[in-house]
């Protein structure tokens, strides 16, 4: 496209309307984008001064034109690149670029099949320690419960030590903080001088930074010791760049057992918690899951045989994504001008692709707002997957998806198999923040 080409946009969001609703946007942004698409269409723009523009969209073409088509022209924002590295460093999350393809083709090895399926009987031993108590027979806040579990089985998968409770401990706490800061960092820029005069900033920082040298402590012990583990710790220390045989620098293996931690446990909190939920809802797919298992259990014990055959427990999941993604927004920024659908844009544009919307928009999804898993199963499955994005698209798709679904398919196996599940309320509430949040979810665990 040549520098004197006209830009034109979708349909433009008045910048006076955005700011009018710019609060209650920021409380809780998904009310006020569905009631946008709805009014605009599919894609829409807001005009920014200095002819910046942000598009949001809800479109599948946008999202697979971005994400895989031609995601070399589009990059993660400064909204998740510069904010969320100043906290959790440059890891696989927040770099762009030939230093994201590097550490990309550096640490995938490590997530290959057959280094997860090492993992597997740690993590279902993790999984049924955590859960072997639960209360039953009255009401659980269920997120607290299942945000503890993920957490505790991607520690027990890095580092696969017990002896390191209470600085793991520590590294969650503080991740919880930090994150909660980093959304009000995102939401209320205008008040970044506040947050800066009033010492919260550099709170939050001297926090991310003691993680930092916990998780330093950790790799010094496990190099001391010289035992094998193998764990993913174990993995992430044998690995090698491709150019010069060397190893990550200890900065960037830190920064990088950070993104795990954050990416690992808190969307795998979510989607259980929704997906338990779910199921309490809807008894009769319980009783599938319970029907699967039994017919699994018979023809094999071996758990990763297991977990291969879980066809219709993997389609709740899936289901349960579809409807509440936990990662449930993304955007991009081009880096040269391009043409989007039909439009000229110029390069900076800011692009959000709403998973939430784009997994209930009604012109890819027959009855959108209904918890229905044979959308996963046999030739609707296809179909499905052609607009199904809860661990992103295209090259940058999140690296742990099977370690994600390992985990939460045996969490749902062990449960299901061991309780009915039940609930008082038919309402699931949740916070959009840097992942789709669960709010006020309770359910009752009745043994079978």
């Amino acid at each position: 496209m040549s520098a004197n080409s006209k830009y034109n946009y979708p349909k433009q969001l008045s910048l006076l309307k955005f700011i009018w609703n710019a609060e209650r946007i920021r409380k809780n942004p998904i009310p006020f984008h569905h009631r946008f698409f709805e009014e605009f269409g599919d894609t829409f723009s807001v005009r920014l001064p200095k002819s910046k523009y942000i598009l949001l969209s809800r479109d599948n073409d946008v999202a697979e034109y971005i994400l895989q088509k031609n995601q070399r022209n589009y990059h993660k924002s400064a909204l998740q690149t510069t904010y969320l590295s100043k906290y959790l460093g440059n890891g696989l999350l927040t770099v762009n670029g030939d230093f994201w393809l590097k550490q990309r083709r550096l640490i995938q090895p490590a997530f290959h099949k057959q280094k997860m399926n090492q993992l597997v009987e740690n993590m279902n031993t993790t999984i049924v320690s955590e859960l072997n108590n639960l209360p039953e027979n009255k009401l659980v806040n269920l997120y607290p419960v299942m945000n503890n579990l993920a957490f505790n089985v991607v520690a027990k998968s890095l580092f696969h030590i017990t002896s390191l409770e209470s600085k793991l401990g520590r590294i969650k706490t503080i991740i919880e903080e930090v994150q909660n800061f980093l959304v009000k960092e995102i939401r209320l820029p205008h008040k970044v001088w506040w947050f800066k005069l009033s010492g919260q900033s550099q709170k939050h920082y001297n926090m991310a930074m003691e993680s930092n040298a916990i998780l330093n402590e950790i790799i010094d012990e496990r190099e001391r010791s010289k035992e094998v583990h193998n764990d993913l710790l174990d993995m992430l220390l044998e690995t090698r760049y491709e150019d010069n045989g060397q190893p990550m620098s200890r900065a960037q293996l830190i920064d990088e057992i950070k993104i795990l931690f954050i990416a690992g446990h808190e969307t795998s909190a979510n989607a259980l918690t929704f997906t338990l939920k779910l199921l309490a809802m809807h008894p009769e797919v319980q009783q599938k899951i319970v029907d699967e298992m039994v017919s699994i259990e018979k023809e094999t014990s071996d758990t990763i045989e297991q977990l291969q055959k879980m066809t219709y427990t993997t389609a709740v999941i899936n289901e349960s994504m579809r409807l509440y993604p936990p990662a449930w927004i993304t955007d991009r920024e081009n880096v040269a001008d391009d043409t989007l659908l039909d439009y000229n844009i110029r390069k900076g544009t800011l692009i959000g692709i709403s998973f939430y919307e784009l997994h209930r928009n009604p012109k890819y999804w027959e009855n959108p707002n209904d918890f229905i898993p044979e959308r996963f199963l046999g030739e609707q499955k296809k179909q499905s997957l052609q607009y199904f994005y809860p661990f992103g698209a295209g090259p940058r798709m999140c690296i742990g998806m099977g370690f994600a679904l390992y985990e939460m398919s045996l969490a749902l196996a062990y449960l299901i198999k061991k309780y009915h599940i039940s609930t008082d309320s038919d309402c699931i509430e949740f916070n959009p923040l840097v992942t789709l949040k669960p709010v006020g979810i309770n359910v009752t665990f009745t043994p079978r």
